[in-house]
This record gives C-alpha cells, structure tokens and sequence, in this order.
C-alpha cells in the first residue's frame, strides 16, 4: 500500500492534540476545553476542505464531509456519556472522544472508543499489578458494581460511587490516546479489521 503524504497534516495534528491531552491530563487531570475547541474546528475544517475520499486515515485519503463529521462528534459524546453519568469518568474524556470523531468520521469513532475502553481496562490491571494492588482494584471494582446495581435494581440512582479505599485513578486521555492510536495503527497499516 502506497502512503499518501496529504495524510501527514492530520496524523500529526491528531498525535499533538492527543500528546497534550495526556500531558494535561497527567499533570492536572484536566482536558482543557480549549484544547477540544480547536480540536473539533480543526477536524471539521479538515473534513469541509480536504477532497472527498474515504477519511483522513484511510485510502483514498480524503474527507468525509461535514456531515460524517458530525455523526462522529456526536458519536464519539455518546460512547463515553454514560460512563461520565455513572460517575467513572470525567466530562474532558468525553469530549475528547467527541472531538476525535469530527477526525474520524462515525464508523472508526466506534472503534476507536471500544480500543480505547479496552485500553483503560488493560492500563488499569497494569498499574494495579505493577502498584502491588491487584486484589484491592478487584475488591473495590466488586463492591461498586454490586453496589450500582442494587441501587438501580431498588430505584434509586444507579451512579458508581467511589470507594472507600481508593487504589488510584487512571488519567483516561492516556487510554484514550493509546487506543485511538492503536485503532488507526492495527486497522490502517497492518490490516486488521476490528468491527
């Protein structure tokens, strides 16, 4: 397969934005939404004036429209809404995801954000395993969940409280970033088909 090199200015735009996100979000957990604003305007801008192909990642290069676009940005909100309703995620995440699918269109944006939970859950066991925490993560993962599900079952709020003894938090832009990255790594250069 031939490299298109019109594809560099989006690839290394979205590996700058995504390299900030994490910077940001290790340092202070926190996705500047001035971050996510230029993200979105410079995907969307991306997506109205690059020539019409099949997305910026992928061959033919070219862009999907503004309406694929959209799809993806609202996509991309809506993978991630319901874990920032549960209380298990931050609002920065989610609107980081929404902004890689104005990048990715509403077919990579899904599997882009399953990578990427799939990437939160292997970083999460590798930091509990590498802490010595192993057993406390799945305690407290046990306790939250069951406890989010009598509730719900109850009627009442079925929003995941934190536990008691916290084993640690996850930056997620770093799962973000990595499953993202390896989405367009494994489905575009080395030929994998994950949906």
């Amino acid at each position: 397969m031939s490299f298109d090199t019109r594809a560099l200015l989006p690839i290394v735009l979205l590996a700058c934005l995504l390299a900030w996100a994490v910077a940001s979000d290790v340092r202070s957990r926190r996705i500047p939404n001035r971050l996510v604003v230029l993200g979105l305007l410079a995907g969307l801008t991306l997506q109205a004036t690059v020539t019409p192909g099949a997305g910026l990642f992928s061959e033919p290069f070219g862009a999907l429209g503004l309406l694929k676009a959209s799809a993806g940005m609202a996509l991309g909100l809506l993978l991630l809404l319901p874990m920032y309703a549960l209380g298990a995620m931050g609002a920065g995440d989610v609107k980081l995801m929404a902004m890689l699918g104005a990048f990715l269109g509403p077919l990579d944006i899904v599997g882009a954000g399953l990578s990427s939970v799939l990437a939160g859950g292997v970083l999460a066991l590798l930091v509990a395993l590498f802490q010595g925490s192993l057993r406390k993560v799945s305690a407290n993962v046990k306790v939250m969940v069951l406890g989010s599900v009598l509730r719900g079952m109850s009627g009442g709020s079925a929003r995941i409280d934190a536990p008691l003894a916290a084993t640690g938090q996850l930056p997620y832009a770093v799962a973000i970033a990595a499953g993202t990255m390896s989405y367009l790594l494994l489905t575009r250069y080395f030929g994998w088909s994950l949906l």
